[in-house]
């Protein structure tokens, strides 16, 4: 919020009772995440922003809390809107019912299919939503040169984009083998940024590999696993995010390493969460409750939700309850079940007693008016499931093997069941195929591959949300029903799609490929309703779509799947699905 001498004016008055506020909340007890305190105070509210705290009677609305409790807006230190599967506006919308008042969004989803205009475009609706969006650029556009993107950021589009002070460092930097190995490009886009927080995407690194990529200036991480992960990057000197999200859900394992001495250097993440979760559980405002289940501490809950962020980030406008930040502000009645009862953003109420008053902007109308570009980005019409068959060349395949709950993957060593002198899906040993075609270019490529670890018996389900360059991937009983799915999310524009001979279900996506027009309710229950077919077809996962995205994305341990082929980690190019020798 930019600082104006008249609204300085206004709040010296105000702050010193000479003025009348514009609101004031009475009788609260106050969480002072700058103290650590907790207790009883006004809170006195003008031109949206926090005027006093103490004592203060005189303004034109007039809350009386009755002990109920007051926290700074929640902040999701590290997320991806385009993962949530909705627009900018409803995912702002749903959010802020939920306590959450500010995302730092790293738009590297979008960027990569349509680069730059990506960043613009959050920027630009970030304007228009009910909450702060704060923007970390892209730092891997494309993520590696294993596969093909629909776009590319170079090091010199950086120092452009950093200007806007809405930007506020680099985004994770997944290519951490180029940053170890000194890549110049890749060293070139961390010296672009400034001396800004640039955020790490290192899963597994250690040793003196972490200490050259943490030297190279990254300065934290979200992909820990474990505790001990966890502290030997603390101990290095990175901020360490705990994330729970649909796929990844760590912070139960990391919550041990968190103690009096660091918890300030220890903030809460999302980074993809679909939406029938966000429905269901909630969004940070769920990671809270989980930390004040498991600890029974709800300021050092709060803190990691709050102001531990906008310090990493150098937000000195929210976090906390103070004077002179930003009037972003929960009000919570049972403590315990950390239950929302209504959210103060910019000094007005946008939700109170499970109403909400802040409105959609956007519509389907809105999208295609602004910003035609991104209802354009599907480069092919599908593909004949001849073009998916495997001749055998070998005795051995490399799978890919899903780890529950986690995107990393492991490698296994299989023998394929042969039909015809083709490599064939075998269900019965949970042994499906996988392909990847690239959609941005009119390439023509398509990477088949093996994976276990989805359970289900016959269909195939697919996506346009397929991590991180986003062209389209399937996985599947056979290869017919494989091409159909592909077929159906090309037709879309984009989405989610679960073919099982005739039954084909679609959850369309045509923003970019990767979000809906469509409100959280239902997407959600198309979500739903997608994972329930799923299961009927004997799937294992919880969030089968959620697992299948991640299996293209080549910069993540230990093997992935692209428009070129396979790709196993620490081995340079693209790799044979055949074992050598066999």
């Amino acid at each position: 919020m930019e600082r104006k001498m008249e609204t300085i004016e206004k709040l010296l008055k105000v702050a010193r009772g000479t003025e009348e506020g514009d609101l004031i909340l009475k009788n609260g007890i106050l969480f002072n995440t700058l103290s650590g305190e907790v207790y009883s105070s006004d809170v006195i509210i003008s031109c949206g922003m926090i005027a006093g705290i103490g004592s203060y009677e005189n303004a034109s609305k007039v809350i009386d809390l009755k002990g109920k409790f007051l926290v700074p807006g929640l902040i999701d230190g590290h997320v991806h809107v385009e993962s949530s599967m909705l627009s900018p506006g409803e995912f702002a919308r749903a959010l802020v019912g939920r306590g959450v008042t500010s995302a730092v969004i790293d738009p590297h989803e979008l960027a990569n299919v349509v680069g730059k205009s990506a960043i613009s475009f959050f920027l630009r609706e970030a304007l228009q939503v009910p909450m702060n969006f704060f923007v970390m650029v892209p730092s891997c556009v494309p993520a590696t040169g294993d596969e093909t993107a629909g776009a590319e950021i170079r090091a010199s589009d950086y120092r452009e984009i950093l200007k806007d002070p809405r930007v506020l460092g680099l985004a994770e930097m997944m290519n951490f083998p180029g940053v170890i190995s000194g890549d110049r490009q890749i060293l070139e886009k961390l010296l672009a940024a400034g001396g800004k927080p640039v955020d790490g995407h290192a899963p597994k690194l250690t040793g003196k590999d972490l200490c050259a990529y943490i030297a190279a200036g990254v300065t934290s991480e979200h992909e820990c696993m474990t505790a001990i992960e966890a502290l030997e990057k603390l101990r290095l000197g990175m901020y360490i995010m705990l994330r729970e999200g649909s796929a990844t859900k760590n912070l139960l394992d990391l919550l041990p390493l968190v103690n009096k001495f660091n918890s300030n250097r220890c903030f809460l993440a999302t980074d993809d969460l679909h939406p029938d979760e966000i429905l269901e559980h909630g969004q940070i405002d769920h990671l809270v409750r989980m930390i004040i289940h498991e600890t029974g501490n709800p300021m050092r809950a709060i803190r990691m939700a709050t102001i531990n962020a906008a310090e990493y980030y150098g937000l000195r406008q929210i976090g906390a309850i103070a004077p002179g930040r930003i009037a972003d502000l929960i009000v919570v009645g049972d403590m315990d079940r950390f239950e929302i009862r209504t959210v103060i953003k910019s000094g007005q109420i946008a939700f109170d007693d499970g109403t909400y008053y802040c409105k959609r902007h956007d519509s389907e109308e809105y999208y295609r008016r602004n910003y035609p570009e991104l209802l354009s980005t599907m480069a092919i019409s599908g593909i004949k499931p001849q073009a998916l068959k495997v001749p055998v060349r070998g005795k051995k395949i490399r799978v890919i093997e899903i780890l529950p709950e986690q995107i990393v993957t492991g490698m296994l060593i299989e023998t394929p069941e042969v039909r015809n002198r083709e490599a064939v899906a075998s269900p019965s040993r949970d042994l499906l195929k996988l392909a990847v075609i690239e959609r941005h270019r009119g390439t023509g490529n398509v990477g088949i591959g093996f994976v276990r670890g989805f359970g289900f018996s016959r269909g195939a389900i697919a996506s346009s949300v397929a991590h991180d360059s986003h062209n389209i991937i399937v996985a599947g009983t056979n290869d017919e029903d494989m091409a159909a799915a592909c077929a159906c999310v090309a037709a879309a524009g984009g989405g989610i799609a679960a073919v099982d001979g005739k039954t084909r279900e679609i959850i369309p996506l045509p923003l970019g490929g990767l979000m809906s027009f469509s409100g959280i309710e239902e997407v959600a229950e198309g979500m739903k309703k997608m994972k329930s077919l799923v299961r009927s077809w004997g799937g294992t996962l919880d969030d089968p779509f959620m697992q299948l995205s991640f299996l293209a994305l080549p910069v993540i341990p230990e093997l992935k799947l692209t428009d070129r082929g396979l790709v196993q980690s620490g081995m340079p190019g693209n790799i044979s699905l055949w074992m050598e020798n066999e």
